[in-house]
C-alpha cells in the first residue's frame, strides 16, 4: 500500500449497474465488483480508474465496475476472488476476517479512538503485516483501505444510553465480529444481506440497523426510521483486494501500476466520504429524521470489555500494537 496519496475525483456521468470506463482495445478488462450504489463515491471512484490503469499500462488492463451486487453479495464476490469470477472488490475488514482473523481487527467497534487513529493504522508496519498475512493465508493480495465512515445506528425508537438498546432487534451485516458492539449493550443482532436491508426495516423484520451517514443516506434507510443516533462505534473501511489469480498472472510493471491506480481510488473515495460526514447530520435534520448526539462513553466502554473476549480474532499483541499507535 502506497501512504498518503492524493486524488481529486472529476465528476463521473452513471448509467446503469455496471460502467465501462475505457475504450474495448483494452487486452484484458478486470472485473472490480461490489456492495454499494452507483451514486457512491466507492464506485464513482473506482469507475474513474479505468482509463489510468489503461494508461499506465500501455492499453494492457483496464476496468469494469459491477455495483450494487450485481456479482453477488459480499460472501459470494470474496469466494470469487480466488475463483477468478471477479479480479478486484472491496470488502469489509470483517468479511476478509473470515479468512484471516487478524485482519478483523480494523473493523471491530470502538477499535480506533477517532479518524487520526484510524489513519495512522492504515499507514502502519501493523497493517502491512496484517496484510502480508492475509495474503499468505488466501493468495489474495490487499492493495489499499478506503475510509467508509463512522457507523452509526438508525431505529424506530430513541436511544440516548445502552440500556435503550436492550432486545432491540438490529441488522448487522453477515460477519460474526459486527454482533460485538450489539451484544454488548443488549441488543439481538440479526444478519441479513446489504440489499436486502431496505425492505427488512419497512416490513419490520428488524426494529434498527447500523451504517456509516452516507450510506443511510444513499441506500435511502432514513426513509423507513425515524432515528439516527450517533454512536460512531466503529470507524470503519473497505479493503480493496486483488484476486491471487489476477495478481499473479500481472508482470511486476503491471502489478505497480495497478497498486498505484488502486491506491488513488482509495484516497479519492476517502476525501468525498470526510466531506460528506460534515454535512449530513444537518441534511437529515433538514429531511425530518431526529439525529440524536449521545455520550458515547458508556457506549463505548460496554463494548472495549469485549475487546479481548472469545469473538477476538486477534491476539493481545496486535491488540496492544493498534492501541499504542498514535
Amino acid at each position: 500500500m502506497r501512504k498518503n496519496v492524493t486524488y481529486s475525483l472529476a465528476a463521473a456521468a452513471l448509467a446503469g449497474v455496471s460502467m465501462l470506463a475505457m475504450p474495448a482495445s483494452a487486452q484484458t478488462v478486470l472485473k472490480w465488483a461490489h456492495v454499494y450504489e452507483s451514486s457512491e463515491p466507492y464506485h464513482t471512484c473506482a469507475v474513474e480508474a479505468s482509463d489510468r490503469l489503461k494508461a499506465a499500462t500501455e492499453d494492457r488492463y483496464a476496468i469494469e465496475v459491477f455495483p450494487a451486487s450485481s456479482l453477488g453479495k459480499e460472501v459470494d464476490i470474496n469466494e470469487g476472488l480466488g475463483l477468478g469470477t471477479v479480479d478486484i472488490i472491496y470488502t469489509g475488514q470483517l468479511f476478509a476476517g473470515r479468512a484471516y482473523g487478524p485482519i478483523a481487527i480494523g473493523g471491530a467497534p470502538y477499535m480506533f479512538r477517532d479518524y487520526d487513529h484510524w489513519d495512522k493504522y492504515r499507514n502502519s508496519d501493523l497493517f502491512a503485516e496484517l496484510s502480508a498475512g492475509y495474503e499468505e493465508a488466501t493468495g489474495n493480495h490487499i492493495t489499499s483501505l478506503t475510509y467508509y465512515g463512522e457507523r452509526h445506528v438508525t431505529s424506530n425508537k430513541e436511544i440516548q444510553q445502552p440500556s435503550d438498546m436492550e432486545g432491540l432487534k438490529i441488522r448487522v451485516p453477515n460477519a460474526p465480529l459486527y454482533m460485538m458492539f450489539p451484544k454488548a449493550v443488549g441488543a439481538n443482532p440479526t444478519p441479513i444481506a446489504f440489499a436486502e436491508v431496505y425492505l427488512a426495516l419497512q416490513q419490520g423484520t428488524v426494529d434498527a440497523q447500523e451504517n456509516p451517514l452516507p450510506t443511510i443516506q444513499a441506500k435511502k434507510f432514513y426513509e423507513v426510521q425515524d432515528y439516527i443516533t450517533l454512536t460512531g462505534h466503529i470507524t470503519d473501511a473497505l479493503l480493496t483486494i486483488v484476486g491471487g489469480p489476477t495478481w499473479s498472472s500481472m508482470d511486476e510493471a503491471d502489478r505497480e501500476a495497478l497498486e498505484t491506480v488502486l491506491d488513488e481510488t482509495a484516497a479519492c473515495a476517502t476525501q468525498q466520504i470526510i466531506d460528506q460526514e460534515k454535512e449530513l447530520v444537518q441534511w437529515f435534520r433538514d429531511e425530518g429524521v431526529t439525529v440524536n448526539e449521545p455520550d458515547r462513553t458508556p457506549f463505548r466502554e460496554a463494548t472495549m470489555k469485549l475487546h479481548n473476549s472469545e469473538d477476538a480474532t486477534w491476539d493481545q499483541e496486535t491488540y496492544d500494537r493498534l492501541q499504542s499507535i498514535e
